[in-house]
């Protein structure tokens, strides 16, 4: 598969779907792999649109050689080589947690790159239970600890997954299966200290005020990471944000949960740009 090299990062990248059609990219959350997007989103879209997955910096095939800490910024100025450098012209991008607050970046920073942003489990800052989860999981690894097998799948399964889900004697197992690849691959314990430190320390509030593309904010009802009023509270401060306000669902329900409920949301958007 095909890298490209920006200023600080080597990304790997892949596109599916028509070459002419319009563009689409989809930006993962942390130890969340491009391909991740090509099991319940992509093939929905590859017919119509054109998808752009790729690796952050810090998970997957992606290589950076900045020195450690990497602010958001740094995260959305790879974003910002990697389309500019491979897509035609401005394009919908698709984020989800961590995801979701680089594309946030990149509207403050280069909205001459985007049409449209659609982002998922999120809000304008890290604050509350949030913040203190997130700082208590990355001193955790700091300090040698890992969480992998069925205890890491346990523990991430309660943050990502709504109390239904998790009890539906049908619906877990695919959900642990899904659940032990992720914590199998290690990707989760060599990306969290990375990946996970951005998120925590980033607070787009005063700057999303100044966003002049066109934004779509989804919160979920069950979101224990990201609650809804952390999305609501974003929307407000974007002049003329959507707020899309999804019941049943949690941070992780794009994976493997209510994915079709979740594409039709994002393809009704698509559709209405254009």
């Amino acid at each position: 598969m095909p890298h490209f090299k920006g200023s600080e990062s080597e990304i790997w990248f892949e596109q599916v779907g028509p070459e002419n059609a319009p563009q689409l990219v989809w930006v993962g959350g942390g130890g969340t792999m491009g391909r991740d997007w090509h099991r319940f989103q992509t093939p929905h879209f590859a017919k119509s649109w054109r998808n752009l997955v790729f690796d952050n910096r810090g998970v997957g095939q992606t290589r950076c050689s900045a020195p450690m800490p990497w602010p958001i910024e740094r995260f959305a100025r790879d974003l910002g080589e990697l389309t500019t450098a491979v897509c035609s012209g401005p394009a919908i991008f698709i984020g989800t947690s961590l995801g979701s607050a680089i594309v946030q970046q990149l509207c403050i920073d280069r909205p001459d790159l985007v049409r449209c942003a659609i982002v998922m489990g999120t809000g304008a800052w890290s604050t509350g239970w949030g913040w203190d989860y997130q700082e208590a999981e990355i001193e955790f690894r700091r300090r040698g600890g890992r969480l992998d097998g069925m205890m890491g799948v346990t523990h991430y399964a309660a943050m990502l997954y709504p109390a239904r889900a998790l009890g539906d004697r049908a619906l877990w197992p695919k959900l642990k299966a899904l659940m032990l690849e992720w914590m199998e691959s290690g990707e989760n314990e060599e990306s969290l200290v990375s990946q996970w430190d951005a998120s925590l320390r980033f607070d787009q509030r005063a700057a999303a005020r100044g966003i002049t593309v066109p934004v779509h904010v989804i919160a979920f009802v069950e979101d224990v990471q990201a609650p809804p009023q952390d999305g609501e509270e974003l929307a407000r401060l974007i002049p003329g944000a959507r707020f899309h306000l999804l019941e049943g669902m949690g941070h992780g329900s794009w994976y493997g949960h209510t994915h079709h409920r979740i594409n039709a949301v994002i393809e009704e958007i698509v559709r209405e740009v254009g």
